[in-house]
Order: structure tokens, then C-alpha cells, then sequence
């Protein structure tokens, strides 16, 4: 039976302690990154704020240094009280001397003499500068410009410009407006997102120049500056679906010796999303060349050129197209999976055979292999071993039971010996050092968190690392989510998702259901592993006594290419929302304390779209949605959604990726939340889905946030409770209790 359920202060206060910041506190080394030392053997990682390190020849794990010995030595130097167990460091160092940023300054570690000494200067700036790999050369902007500086004294320079043309919107080195972050970068006082990579000999840089002349602006109000004046206007170059104008990036070459400049030859690539910024690298051991894709303006055809750093010359290599887009990955953001060999052969990924598999070229493009074939996909390359002609990599879609689960492979580049070095249910997320050699697993399952440790080629274990419980968080109430399996809309497909159990649960009892939606279609959202990107919400609507779900409905990445597809010209179905309630529905059937008849759902950004969209185009499901930051009218939005991921920027191709047009659909409740200062998805389009709403006269709620941009970082506390309160008041039908979130700790950008 279902009954009222009166929530209290500390109800919330258990729910807030299930957020990602203090979830991860309660599982240390659930999530360690290897930082590697110079010659590949040794790595260092942090637990929480020990710092551990790693020696493969050895095969011994230990404390880097001395925690309590440093942190005294730190108290003195730095009349600051500092203990072992919070050690206030960043951008930290190895090397001839543990170097580190605390207090806004730069020191030095003396493990033998157990002193800490004060470095010239400020503490490094991660977001301004770029270091050479020799670390003999600092690349940073000015005006535009690309500018470098002599680390320490080098023949009496101290800084120089490299380049001396950069125009307002057509410079060096910084990100497309519509894409670089830069209200978030304002908010936490750090310059615009910087870029550029060195040749590995550290000669020579390589750096994009972005063109935004062109392009129209949009204009954002500051309604509630800090010093109490006068509103303030933002402005951005921010290109819209089917415009002409929009951002193009070539290439340049700045060597710092020669102080000259080459520049790409051929045209400039049309630039939709920041991955092309990373899409270019350096080859060879001295940088002898330079690799990067061109991808068309609508994604259909992916290229990967050379590039002659001594002409600026331009050679395609490979060319492929497809009917819909040409993914360079399994997920945008992944690392590229293109590699040329020191023999001049091409490491290529593709969806060609309509999976997401290895081919590879000759040096001359005559002739190609395909490497690994099957119906599953390479998730990411590890490590090539060019002379035993072998290469590691994850795989998904091998275990029957989970498409999404990834394991570790290893197979010779002409497609013999394929050999699974894992053979487990859990999800490993390995990865291997520039060098290769050995691997770091990270193998968790949904409800386990990552245990860690270093294999070897044959996936033998070296070196056992971490392997944390969830003692901490049980004791708080937590339980682990339930990975399921139902069936989609069309009555055959398989898709995948979560089922967290409310706090106390009690089978006898009903509850509403919350689904946490992100549809992707450039991702997925619900995966097999520990620390998956549902940022602990799911984890603090179970502390508030509802069911919570998290699916990945056909239309999302991660699978097959027709299953990724069925979106492509249906972006406005959100990943597949009729899948998401075929899928609710079955675990309605499966678990009759679930009480499908009341159902919310909210999300964040393309999760903010499909919130509204569900109880927009769904309403008889679908009872109550909250979307925070929403997208609502896609073809007003970025670019690349509607170009990309739809492919119809026709009149009625954007209004079929609007909410807009639904708004006269609205039976159930809806609260919109946006950042009056959102430069990503501008809060335009939430007001252009309010305009429909007041016209076809709908009561609806809503909260516009000053100062906040997309991620509504330092507003999160609110709009969290906001959410819950809605949630509790509408699908519980009680009143919120008065608790009031802290604010989360502010990202450790460049920590």
C-alpha cells in the first residue's frame, strides 16, 4: 500500500551526504589516476590525501614521502597549520624534489634534510600556461598572441611573442565561445581555457587559430554583480543550426629557436565542439609530423591528414563517409583512436562493418586489415607494441549479459591471436603509459568499487593497488543499485539501466519513481562501473524514500552503429524516451512495489531537455519533471546537435527538436531551473519554452539563477533542493522539511 511519507531534517542531511563530493569520501580509491613519472616505470596516484607511489620494476607500492614529516615541515615554512591527513597540495611534482602548490605559492621538498623552501614566483597557473616536455619553456597567450618564457634564466630571454597578428575573434591558442567554458572559468577567476602542444623534442608548437569574426552574437545580463553596480553585459559568438557563419580552426607551427611561422595550407576546418582541438598530435620521436582529422561541417566524412610542420602542407591519408555521422570514437571525448606506427602504418577505428572496430593501413593507404571484427566494439586502445606487432585494448559487448562491460584484450595487428587477458563480470577501465609495458585496471561492477592494479602484457597481476568497500556508505543507508535488463519499445531490443532502492526499504510497501535522465545521444548514461556521470543524485532521491532509475534507451552511444543511429534524425525523442517508459514499465511488472503511476523525472543540460520533453510529450506517464539548464530548443542551440546528431536543419526538422511546440501538452507539473549567465545551452531557450507555456495559459514553476552558468557551480546546493522539495511535495504530496544544503566544494580545476 502507499503512504504519505513525512521527510526531516535529517532525512536531507543523509541524502546530501550521498552527493558525489562526500560520496567519494566514503569510498577512498575507488577512482585513483596514475600520474606517470618520466620513464614510464614508476607512477604516483592519491588516495584521498596520501599520496602513493608506484614502482612496476619492483613491483613494490608506498607512501611517496613521509606525510607527517612534510606536513610539520609545511606548518613552519608556511605559518599555516597543516596536518598529514588534509595536506592543503596541488600541482604536485616529482622529480630531483617533491615540488608543490600550496598558499599560493610554489615549494620544494626536502626528503633528507625535511625542510620546505619557498620557490620564486607564484605557484604555476595551469589554465595560463604550458609547459615544454623538456620543462625548459613556458607557451602562454597575450592579446591573443602566443608568447613563450624561459623556465628559469636560458640566454638571458625571459619571454618572447611567437606570433604578433592575432585580431579580436581570429587569434591563437583559446577555445569557440560558444564551447570554452568561459563563464565557468570567470566564476572560479581563471583565464580562458588555453591550448597548444609541444613537439616531443620541444622545438616547436603546435596551436590553433580560431576564426569568429563572422559569426552573430548573443548577449547575456549579469543582472547581480558582485559589486552591487550596474547590470552587466556578456557577449558571445555563439553559431546556431543551418547559419552560414560559423567557427573555422586552422593549424599553425611556431618554432621557438627559428621564431618562425608556418601555417596549414589547405582550408580550415569547420568547428563545431572543442575535440578538434585535441584531435591533432605530434609523430615521431622529434615531432616529424603532424596528424589531425577534418571532419565535414554535417560529420558525414571524417579525414585524417598530415601535416608537413616545415611547409605547412597538407596530405589526406584516409577518408571515410557515411550515411550519417563518421565517429572518430565510441563516445565524444574519448581519447581518438588513430595512431601511426613508427613504420608509417595507420591504426584506424571505424563503424564501418557496423560496429566500432580496429583497421589497419598501409603506409601508402593501398592496402588495409581489419584487426578485430565481431558484433562488439573497441571501447579504447591501451598500447601498441610495434615490434611484437601486438596491441591491448578494451573491448565492449563480449559478456552476453552486459553490451556496455568492458574487458581487457590483446590481439596481433594482422587479426590473429585475439586473447581476452580478462574473463570476469566486472567492467575494467585500464589504462597503460605512453610507453606501454603494463597496464593499470580499475575493475568494478555498479555496486563494487574499482579495485586496482597494475597487470602485465599477459594480464598477470604485478602490483596490487587499492581495493576499497563500501562499509562507510552502508552505514549512512546506502545501497547498492541494481543493474537490470528490459526490453525497448519495439518489443526486442535489450537496453540496460539502474534501480536504486529507497533508503529503509520496505517491500510492502509503494513508491514513486524518480528516473535521472541524460540522453545522450554523444554518450550513455547508465553503465556497468562504480563511479558512472549520475553524480550521486540517484543515491540521494533513495535517502528520500523513491525509487530511482537511470536508463540508456536506443539512440544513445556505446553499442552497436544501428543502435546509436536510431536516433539520427529523431534527436527530439530524447534517447528514446517511449524505450525509458517500456523499460519503467517492465520493472513495474517485475517489482510490484514500484508505483508506476507516479513517475518523475529530471536531468541536467540534454538531461534538462529530456525531463520537459517527457512530461511534455508523455504526459500521461510522466506526472512531475524538473529540468535544470535545459536545451528545450535545439535549433536555436549549438550547432552540432542538430547538424550532427540530427541531420535535418530544415523548418520542421528544428521544430521536431523543440519543446516549444508541446508546451499546449502540459497536464502534470514542471519546474524549469536555469543560470541567468549559461553561455552553453543560453537561457533563451528556457525562456522560449516559458513564452509557449504562458500562451497556452499552463501553470508551471520556475527558477532563474544570477550569476550561474551551465554547470551552476556554487549554485548546486540550491538547485538541489529545490529539486528534492518538488519531488517530495508533489509525488510524495508532503510538505519539505526546512534543511538547507551546504554549498559542495567548488571543482579543484588543475589540482
Amino acid at each position: 500500500m502507499s503512504t504519505a511519507v513525512h521527510l526531516t531534517d535529517s532525512d536531507y542531511a543523509r541524502a546530501e551526504q550521498m552527493l558525489a563530493p562526500y560520496r567519494a569520501r566514503r569510498v577512498p580509491g575507488s577512482s585513483i589516476q596514475p600520474q606517470w613519472l618520466s620513464e614510464g616505470r614508476r607512477f604516483w596516484y592519491q588516495v584521498g590525501t596520501r599520496f602513493v607511489l608506484v614502482n612496476v620494476d619492483d613491483a613494490t607500492r608506498r607512501d611517496a614521502f613521509d606525510h607527517d614529516r612534510l606536513a610539520a615541515a609545511l606548518s613552519v615554512a608556511s605559518r599555516h597549520p597543516v596536518i598529514a591527513d588534509d595536506l592543503p597540495i596541488t600541482a604536485v611534482e616529482f622529480g630531483d624534489s617533491l615540488q608543490f602548490s600550496a598558499f599560493g605559492s610554489q615549494w620544494a621538498w626536502s626528503d633528507g634534510a625535511g625542510t620546505c623552501t619557498r620557490l620564486d614566483g607564484d605557484a604555476p597557473n595551469p589554465f595560463g600556461e604550458v609547459e615544454s616536455p623538456d620543462k625548459s619553456w613556458a607557451a602562454f597567450r597575450r592579446d591573443g598572441n602566443i608568447w613563450v618564457r624561459a623556465v628559469g634564466e636560458r640566454n638571458g630571454e625571459q619571454e618572447f611573442a611567437l606570433t604578433d597578428d592575432a585580431e579580436p575573434e581570429f587569434d591563437y591558442g583559446g577555445l569557440p565561445d560558444a564551447t570554452g567554458a568561459r563563464a565557468l572559468m570567470r566564476l572560479l577567476g581563471l583565464p580562458p581555457l588555453f591550448h597548444v602542444s609541444w613537439s616531443p623534442d620541444s622545438t616547436r608548437i603546435l596551436v590553433q587559430r580560431i576564426d569568429q569574426r563572422d559569426l552573430p552574437e548573443l548577449v547575456l545580463v549579469e543582472s547581480s554583480p558582485l559589486d552591487g553596480g550596474r547590470p552587466v553585459e556578456h557577449r558571445t559568438r555563439y553559431p546556431m543550426p543551418g547559419e552560414e557563419a560559423q567557427a573555422t580552426m586552422s593549424w599553425t607551427i611556431l618554432d621557438v629557436r627559428e621564431r618562425t611561422v608556418v601555417r596549414q595550407q589547405d582550408e580550415p576546418t569547420t568547428i563545431t565542439h572543442p575535440t578538434a582541438i585535441v584531435s591533432a598530435w605530434w609523430s615521431g620521436k622529434a615531432g616529424e609530423a603532424v596528424h589531425f582529422f577534418h571532419q565535414s561541417r554535417d560529420a558525414r566524412t571524417l579525414e585524417l591528414r598530415r601535416l608537413d610542420p616545415t611547409s605547412g602542407a597538407t596530405t589526406t591519408l584516409i577518408s571515410e563517409i557515411g550515411e550519417t555521422r563518421v565517429d572518430p570514437t565510441p563516445q565524444l571525448g574519448d581519447p581518438p583512436m588513430a595512431q601511426v606506427l613508427e613504420s608509417g602504418e595507420i591504426l584506424w577505428w571505424s563503424q564501418r562493418d557496423g560496429w566500432g572496430h580496429l583497421y589497419l593501413y598501409s603506409a601508402d593507404g593501398q592496402q588495409v586489415t581489419q584487426v578485430t571484427m565481431g558484433q562488439w566494439l573497441v571501447r579504447k586502445v591501451l598500447w601498441v607494441d610495434e615490434e611484437r606487432r601486438q596491441l591491448w585494448f578494451l573491448a565492449g559487448g563480449l559478456l552476453e549479459h552486459d553490451p556496455y562491460v568492458r574487458q581487457i584484450c590483446r590481439i596481433n595487428l594482422d587479426g590473429s591471436g585475439f586473447t581476452r587477458l580478462t574473463d570476469d563480470h566486472l567492467d575494467h577501465d585500464a589504462v597503460s603509459p605512453p610507453e606501454g609495458g603494463y597496464l593499470v585496471d580499475r575493475a568494478s561492477t555498479s555496486s563494487q568499487p574499482a579495485r586496482s592494479e597494475v597487470l602485465d602484457g599477459d594480464g598477470h597481476v604485478m602490483v596490487e593497488l587499492e581495493s576499497p568497500g563500501v562499509t562507510a556508505l552502508e552505514a549512512l543507508g546506502w545501497s547498492p543499485p541494481e543493474r537490470f535488463r528490459a526490453t525497448a519499445a519495439d518489443g526486442k531490443t535489450p537496453i540496460y539501466g539502474l534501480l536504486w532502492r529507497p533508503h529503509g526499504f520496505d517491500p510492502q510497501k509503494r513508491y514513486p519513481v524518480i528516473e535521472h535522465v541524460y540522453p545522450g545521444p554523444q554518450n550513455f548514461r547508465a553503465g556497468p562501473s562504480f563511479n558512472e556521470m549520475h553524480f550521486g543524485e540517484p543515491e540521494a532521491y533513495a535517502a528520500l524514500g523513491f525509487a530511482a532509475v537511470a536508463i540508456d534507451g536506443r539512440g544513445t552511444a556505446g553499442r552497436s552503429k544501428a543502435f546509436h543511429d536510431h536516433s539520427y534524425g529523431d534527436l527530439g525523442n530524447a534517447g528514446a524516451l517511449d524505450d525509458h517508459i517500456a523499460a519503467i514499465r517492465e520493472l513495474g511488472q517485475r517489482y510490484p512495489w514500484l508505483d508506476t503511476g507516479r513517475v518523475g523525472i529530471t536531468g541536467q543540460s540534454a538531461g534538462g531537455f529530456a525531463a520537459a520533453r517527457a512530461v511534455l510529450r508523455y504526459p500521461e506517464f510522466f506526472r512531475v519533471a524538473v529540468a535544470v539548464s535545459g536545451n528545450h530548443d535545439n535549433g536555436v542551440n549549438l550547432t552540432m546537435w542538430a547538424e550532427h546528431y540530427h541531420g535535418d536543419v530544415s523548418d520542421e526538422g528544428k521544430r521536431a527538436i523543440s519543446n516549444v511546440p508541446l508546451a499546449e501538452n502540459l497536464q502534470g507539473k514542471l519546474l524549469l531551473i536555469h543560470g541567468e549567465l549559461d553561455d552553453n545551452a543560453h537561457t533563451h531557450q528556457t525562456m522560449r519554452l516559458v513564452d509557449a507555456l504562458i500562451k497556452a495559459d499552463k501553470d508551471f514553476d520556475m527558477v532563474i539563477i544570477p550569476g550561474a552558468e551551465h554547470a551552476l557551480v556554487g549554485r548546486q546546493h540550491y538547485f538541489l533542493r529545490r529539486t528534492w522539495s518538488y519531488f517530495v511535495r508533489h509525488l510524495h504530496g508532503t510538505e519539505p522539511p526546512s534543511y538547507r544544503l551546504a554549498p559542495l566544494p567548488m571543482p579543484a580545476l588543475g589540482g
